[in-house]
């Protein structure tokens, strides 16, 4: 098969591009860096050409609210509406568990790139993952007031981005399921808890908070916000295996 990833050299893209050519598939790598801009739409139809499947795992260099909303819709109508010209019957996207659970500007847009795929007339899936393993000096640094880490005491179920890529891969190459799949870490902590052993394993020696106040990308958090409530799929990885890889 022909599969277009579209941020093929990010975190995930590079792992997704890896393993789709492993399987011995053509992956095309689509990013600014290879002559593919989904904003502008400039290369976009190239890149499209004779594809069976488009992953989209790209993200916003901008977090600002705006920015973000801007980025997810217009690239995603672009990828769209390109994808009707080449014929491409499947269109898979990665999104954050708990993403519609979540009042924050960065969610809000995943949750409306995820309306325009679902409404797209064409075969679609969604993989939601949980947070990553690798996020986590992000996430300190993001909470962090006054050299403390305030993070919400809430429940967390991080995973190794390989474990992700993997479930991408995986759904990229089936038949579309016109639906949500959900991945989670195979250990459910709490989100302050897994901070401070996270900083801790890397030498940081920050205090870190249990603070029922401190919001994540600008939201409250419920207990179960952020984690799967029903049935998901599990990763493999362990945070003890990532942190002594």
């Amino acid at each position: 098969m022909r599969i277009v990833v579209v941020g093929g050299t990010g975190l995930i893209g590079r792992q997704v591009v890896a393993r789709l050519q492993e399987q011995g598939h053509d992956a095309v790598v689509a990013a600014p860096s290879t002559g593919v801009d989904t904003l502008t739409g400039a290369g976009v139809d190239d890149a499209l050409a004779g594809a069976d499947v488009v992953v989209d795992v790209s993200n916003s260099p901008s977090f600002a609210d705006d920015d973000v909303m801007r980025f997810f819709t217009t690239s995603t109508r672009t990828l769209l509406d390109a994808e009707a010209r080449a014929g491409v019957r499947h269109h898979v996207i990665l999104s954050i568990v708990g993403v519609d659970r979540t009042d924050a500007g960065y969610m809000r847009a995943k949750v409306a790139q995820e309306e325009l795929v679902r409404g797209s007339g064409r075969g679609w899936s969604v993989v939601r993952a949980t947070q990553f393993f690798e996020f986590a000096k992000s996430i300190a640094d993001g909470s962090t007031v006054d050299g403390v880490v305030h993070v919400p005491p809430v429940a967390f179920q991080p995973i190794a981005s390989a474990d992700v890529a993997r479930a991408v891969a995986d759904v990229a190459t089936g038949e579309p399921r016109d639906g949500v799949v959900e991945i989670a870490g195979p250990e459910r902590v709490r989100f302050d808890a897994f901070i401070r052993d996270a900083l801790a394993a890397t030498g940081d020696t920050r205090e870190v908070v249990g603070d029922p106040d401190a919001t994540y990308f600008g939201a409250h958090l419920a207990d179960d916000s952020i984690v799967p409530q029903g049935t998901s799929a599990t990763g493999e990885v362990t945070y003890a295996q990532f942190a002594s890889a």
